[in-house]
């Protein structure tokens, strides 16, 4: 990367992380500080926690339309904008159905694809997998911190003051986004980042890819039902003060994190990532199961929540890379689309259908639901064929007159290790994808239709 390159995705990783860590530190907190609002009850509770998931699955698309009729920044203010104004309502209210409809608003400044569409214009085509990478692990990051901020920061100012505090983040971004974030020039078409209306049916009807956008759907749909259970029976079951619950996050996200690392190293450079998506779904379904028999061991329950987070921060890591590859060519845009949305969705319903079990059943139920979803899910897994192990690479095209794209389509689809090829027109690229083992792009060199080969 280039100094601008390098200045663009750190300053948009940032903006990136900085909203993400004002949506999840509420998370760990809420069921314990909420229920002092007025209103309050465990299924409105829940439905707080997964509002925010509503709006951002709504709006995730048509804002990312708007940016490319109105201007990237421009839109991403306007996110920024109600990013704020929905968490100074939520900090200004007693009222339950305040801060719902704040947690709503904060959801529908629903800037990721925005954000991931600048990137694609500040890129080039051979650097936006790399950046694409750093953005992710800095979402990972935020995640992570947001499970210590956010009991640190409920401690000491309570909910208010976290949401507060979520406002002063998104007005750091947009400060970050006018000065440090460069301007593009124009707009640069990308089946990275932007999805079409053509590729929706070709996606939709891909067994592989639904399958993988139920279990971003299943695993979001628990990680957001268990903070309406797990911080309770922290506080009242096991003894440990809610100001104290961070240190319990902190050492279980770390160690997990670790524990995960050797798994993805296996499933990725063994080609063993069927094997090993399922035995973390198996992992996460019993850990989930274990919950409900922790009794009143502090230990116990810290053990069951590492295996719950070992297996939680492996699938969060391989699935972005298994729709990647799964994605026909030239739809990894429109694929991510349709996985983003899955994933919020699930945010959305762990928070609300988990409310209500919690209000109706107990804790026990919304357990078992949990599990349910995450059975079904290793069900889906264990059906699912051998995950493809191509990448995505994209050929530059000559600028000529009248090209003859049959021709340059017959010619890539013969070479070794090609399994796809996709030509946009208005991209002047060809989308492949390749399995790496076979194919080389010094093959392109004999080529005369090849400006550039770029890897992705």
């Amino acid at each position: 990367m280039n100094a601008l390159e390098k200045r663009s995705v750190m300053a948009l990783a940032s903006v990136y992380a900085m909203r993400m860590l004002g949506l999840f530190m509420v998370m760990p907190v809420f069921v314990l500080l909420g229920s002092d609002l007025q209103g309050a009850t465990p299924a409105l509770i829940g439905f707080a926690i997964g509002a925010y998931g509503l709006s951002q699955a709504l709006l995730q698309v048509p804002f990312g339309l708007l940016s490319d009729r109105v201007g990237r920044k421009r839109m991403i203010y306007i996110g920024l904008v109600l990013f704020a104004a929905g968490s100074l309502l939520a900090a200004a209210t007693d009222s339950i159905y305040v801060v719902i409809a704040g947690r709503i608003l904060q959801g529908a400044g629903a800037i990721a694809s925005v954000l991931m569409a600048l990137l694609s214009d500040l890129t080039r085509e051979e650097e936006r997998t790399k950046a694409m990478a750093m953005v992710g692990i800095t979402i990972g990051l935020s995640f992570s911190v947001s499970l210590v901020a956010g009991p640190l920061l409920g401690a000491v100012w309570g909910l208010s003051g976290i949401f507060y505090a979520t406002a002063v983040l998104a007005l750091v971004a947009l400060v970050i986004v006018a000065k440090v974030v460069p301007t593009p020039h124009g707009h640069k078409f990308s089946v990275e980042t932007h999805p079409t209306r053509e590729m929706v049916g070709r996606v939709l009807n891909d067994g592989r890819l639904l399958r993988l956008d139920f279990g971003i759907f299943a695993l979001h749909f628990a990680l957001t039902a268990l903070f309406l259970v797990f911080p309770t029976m922290l506080q009242e079951e096991l003894g440990l003060a809610g100001g104290s619950h961070w240190w319990f996050y902190l050492t279980v996200m770390v160690t997990s994190f670790f524990a995960m690392v050797p798994f993805i190293i296996i499933g990725e450079k063994r080609r063993k990532m069927k094997p090993v998506l399922c035995g973390a779904i198996a992992l996460l379904t019993l850990a989930t199961a274990a919950l409900t028999a922790i009794g009143q061991s502090l230990w116990v329950a810290w053990a069951v929540l590492f295996f719950f987070f070992m297996a939680f921060n492996l699938l969060e890591a391989s699935l972005p890379s298994l729709i990647s590859k799964e994605a026909p060519a030239a739809s990894k845009g429109t694929a991510m689309g349709v996985y983003s949305t899955s994933q919020f969705f699930g945010a959305f319903l762990g928070g609300a259908l988990g409310g209500y079990l919690l209000q109706s059943v107990g804790v026990a139920g919304v357990l078992w639901l949990m599990a349910a979803f995450l059975a079904l899910w290793l069900l889906l897994a264990l059906t699912m064929p051998t995950p493809t192990y191509t990448s995505s690479f994209v050929v530059q095209l000559k600028d000529v007159m009248a090209p003859d794209f049959d021709e340059i389509d017959h010619r890539l689809r013969h070479m070794p290790g090609v399994q796809d090829v996709v030509i946009v027109k208005e991209a002047c690229a060809a989308y492949l994808k390749v399995d790496k083992q076979h194919f080389h792009e010094d093959q392109l060199a004999h080529f005369e239709f090849v400006r550039q080969g770029n890897g992705s």
